[in-house]
């Protein structure tokens, strides 16, 4: 017997901002865990012109982005911490 939703394939993740440097994203980690915003961590590859850079991406459930928006926009405002936002479709990769 097969629910109904076993054969729903969900997709909602979203690639908020990208922030650079380790304790920036600490700041940001912190944030994110105090108020309950599930997240994760996408690190792209190195390229020829930023490989010195620790980027990182993080990425978010679509329903919780006006939210974590709102978050990460006030720690990055009182810690002086530059971040660019993305807002697109996460790209997941097939195991």
């Amino acid at each position: 017997m097969q629910t109904l939703y076993t054969t729903a394939r969900v997709n909602n993740e979203i690639e908020l901002c990208e922030v650079n440097g380790v304790e920036n994203r600490r700041e940001i980690e912190k944030a994110l865990l105090k108020n309950r915003i599930s997240y994760y961590f996408r690190w792209p590859k190195k390229t020829l012109f930023h490989k010195k850079k620790e980027l990182c991406v993080i990425c978010i459930n679509e329903n919780s982005k006006e939210e974590a928006e709102e978050i990460i926009q006030a720690v990055c405002d009182e810690k002086d911490i530059n971040v660019r936002f993305l807002k697109r479709r996460s790209r997941k990769s097939l195991f």
